[in-house]
């Protein structure tokens, strides 16, 4: 097993005692499932210990020796990147509860910055063939940050929450930052198929990705997504659920009293867990019916959580009024019908709770999992209980023989309830054998296994794009190395995307000074040839570079000027009756696109979506593509998509038509470079010979050599090209020169 790197916002330890300090394990369930893949992989354990500041030198011995990484952080970074924005934005937003973010959300720049201090804690340790593991919404960044300073590193990243359909993700002003944080990962993992989906859908409707299936692709890289349902120590709860010990506490809970059933809710006192609502259900029960006082009682233990925030602690008023005002208006002198607990209980202690209730309320308004709920079902050894579980919990998709309620429905849950407890004891049975079933195949260890292969089967398969991004002066060492006399260069240049920045209507792409001025340097510096290779008319190629002596070629290839100043066609006799049906077709189409635009040229037709929302024009791209597909089936042409465009074409025109004669009038040592970003210049790189320096710009899949990340760094190294080149050629003319 390969050596893996758990990367979480706190360590799996507590740390007791003041003057002499000791660490004990976290009994917590991801601690827990964890610690099995932290002793058998060899690996380290990085996140906060805890403590405000580093640890003294006793602390940090002691984890060393448990081979656990410590983050240092300030009282200022708790409050600010955890309290503050962690908790008091993304875990609302997460939750669906955007009504709780404050309206002066901020304490971002904390968020980016302690995500590079666990990013660099993890580079200080990280060895080549390690697994890096990253854990849940306070570190969504920290997968990009990794990949920015180790490209070949290989990194999951888990959620432990729920992901939010795309409405509501998009509104966090950070919403591109977090996205591509994430797709850092190789793998990135949710607990359903549910949130996978909204992940796949964000990333259409923010970023205009494609995704496809279980995989997105992402700056040459496949990133692939799984849902993978977390799980508990279901032996460990089955064995504390047998022990005398636990059983003879549970049967303690019952003597001394008339209560004939038990119902029980555990949760951390949060408001996503539903609290309220569910003492208004246990309310509205024994309100319709009465028969049932005395004979039920309701344990609510809530774990005290964030008690130093004001809307946690305004939370924990309402919910003691809420207990308060039941036990007021139900009560008698014998018989109190909510027993509220709002401390932490041990694990036995909460096992003997299990044990003893005969129905478990599970209500949370949104959860990642829900754990609880898989508790109880693995500490039911008799095969007996009823689990009450919300459909807005993520465990619900696989607790299917769970009686499943709307949270937010305060008298169907009160029904639910009563349905439980007229429940049938073979129905009961039936249920419960079934959940336990499920839970104990698919534990927490199953899960951490399952995880862990979806990663080594995600780089076991090859990238079909495994060029590196290179910078601006690293592409311009390939060209032209330091200090050698070049060699001549022949520089084919695609134009939008590639010299230009991509914008929402094409006539709005026109040249600036700057690349009229790089393009100028480039045509009069001595051993460079420039050809600009376009899909744009060429009437838009002559007006914007007529005077340059360089190479022009419109329409993909199609048309090209001559030396003399005229445009040939490259396919004279090309069949064009079809361009004026093509075009109102799209015309027709862009009527229910708003945004969307119609570009008609000489041998093709483009319908361009740059302006339309990319989710929905990625889907509306798709259908239009299948329908030409289907209508110019027996047409001489091609229906191509490609960046926020489809495009048809006259079949056979390509970049290739002009690579070809460009590499074949080459003369021996020249080097070709050619760069683009888009489909059509893939054809141009395959069209060249194999010692051509081809270069992507931008992400996407590609058979080129290189990839430069962005326009900004295309007119970097065609400046730098310049400035080298005449360099090179007048220190080589000196060196040569008679004395």
């Amino acid at each position: 097993m390969r050596r893996v790197l758990l990367v979480s916002n706190r360590l799996p330890v507590t740390i007791t005692g003041d003057a002499s300090p000791s660490l004990t394990w976290s009994a917590g369930g991801l601690a827990t499932g964890l610690r099995r893949v932290h002793a058998n992989s060899n690996g380290l354990w990085i996140g906060w210990a805890g403590q405000h500041g580093p640890p003294d030198a006793d602390v940090n011995a002691q984890l060393a020796a448990m081979r656990l990484v410590p983050v240092s952080l300030t009282r200022e970074d708790v409050e600010a990147y955890y309290e503050s924005f962690s908790n008091g934005v993304l875990w609302p937003l997460l939750h669906y509860l955007m009504d709780r973010i404050p309206a002066s959300a901020h304490d971002w720049d904390s968020y980016h910055r302690v995500n590079q201090l666990f990013a660099d804690a993890v580079l200080a340790h990280l060895q080549p063939d390690d697994v890096v593991w990253v854990h849940d919404y306070q570190l969504m960044l920290v997968p990009e940050m990794i990949r920015r300073r180790a490209p070949h590193a290989r990194i999951g990243f888990f959620l432990h929450v729920p992901f939010p359909a795309p409405e509501v993700f998009s509104t966090l002003p950070w919403r591109d930052e977090m996205l591509l944080g994430l797709l850092g990962a190789d793998v990135v993992g949710f607990h359903t198929l549910g949130y996978l989906r909204n992940f796949a859908q964000t990333l259409q409707k923010v970023l205009g990705m494609e995704v496809d299936m279980d995989r997105a692709l992402h700056g040459g890289r496949s990133v692939h997504l799984g849902a993978f349902p977390i799980g508990v120590e279901a032996e460990e709860f089955e064995a504390l659920a047998r022990h005398p010990d636990v059983r003879a506490r549970a049967s303690g809970m019952l003597e001394g009293s008339s209560t004939e059933c038990i119902i029980l809710g555990v949760d951390r006192l949060d408001y996503t867990k539903g609290i309220p609502r569910r003492l208004m259900a246990i309310d509205r029960l024994l309100e319709r019916n009465t028969s049932l006082h005395g004979r039920v009682r309701m344990i609510q233990v809530a774990v005290p959580s964030r008690e130093k925030v004001p809307a946690y602690e305004d939370f924990h008023r309402q919910v003691n009024e809420l207990v308060g005002r039941i036990n007021s208006r139900h009560g008698t002198a014998s018989w109190v019908p909510v027993h509220y607990l709002y401390r932490s209980v041990s694990r036995e202690e909460l096992v003997a709770m299990y044990v003893a209730a005969d129905i478990m309320l599970v209500t949370p308004l949104r959860d990642g999992m829900n754990l609880v709920a898989k508790e109880y079902v693995a500490s039911r050894t008799n095969d007996d209980g009823v689990l009450i579980l919300s459909e807005f919990a993520g465990a619900a998709e696989e607790l299917g023989e769970a009686v499943l309620v709307n949270p937010y429905d305060v008298a169907g849950v009160a029904g639910a309830i009563q349905r439980a407890l007229d429940m049938s004891s073979d129905e009961r049975v039936r249920r419960m054998r079934a959940l336990r079933d499920r839970v104990r195949r698919f534990d927490i260890h199953h899960w951490a296994s399952s995880f862990l292969a979806a990663l080594d089967d995600a780089l076991e398969v090859p990238s079909p794009d495994v060029v590196g991004t290179v910078s601006a002066a690293q592409l311009l060492d390939v060209v032209t190395p330091a200090g050698v006399a070049p060699a001549p260069v022949t520089l084919l240049l695609d134009y939008d995307g590639t010299l230009v920045p991509h914008v929402s209507r094409p006539e709005l792409a026109t040249p600036d000074p700057e690349l009229r001025a790089v393009l100028q340097s480039l045509a009069s510096a001595p051993g460079i040839r420039v050809a600009v290779v376009s899909g744009r008319r060429s009437d838009d190629l002559a007006r914007w570079f007529s005077e340059l002596p360089i190479g022009l070629h419109a329409e993909h290839g199609f048309t090209s000027r001559a030396t003399d100043g005229t445009w040939q066609a490259a396919l004279a006799s090309a069949d064009l009756t079809w361009i004026p049906r093509v075009a109102t077709m799209m015309e027709e189409f862009t009527a229910r696109v708003p945004g969307s635009i119609v570009e008609r040229k000489g041998a093709s037709v483009a319908w361009h979506w740059r302006g339309v929302d990319p989710g929905f024009g990625a889907t509306r791209a798709r259908e239009l593509q299948q329908h030409l597909s289907v209508v110019l089936s027996n047409a001489p042409v091609q229906v191509l998509r490609g960046d926020r465009v489809v495009e048809v074409r006259v079949h056979g025109v390509s970049k290739a038509l002009v690579a070809r004669p460009v590499a074949a009038a080459c003369a021996p040592g020249e080097r070709i470079v050619a760069l683009g970003n888009d489909f059509t210049d893939e054809d141009m790189f395959k069209a060249l010979p194999p010692e051509a320096i081809t270069v992507r710009v931008g992400p996407g899949e590609t058979c080129a050599r290189y990839r430069l990340a962005s326009v900004r760094e295309v007119r970097r190294f065609l400046a730098l090209l310049v400035r080298r080149h005449a360099a090179t050629t007048a220190t080589h003319e000196l060196e040569v020169a008679p004395r």
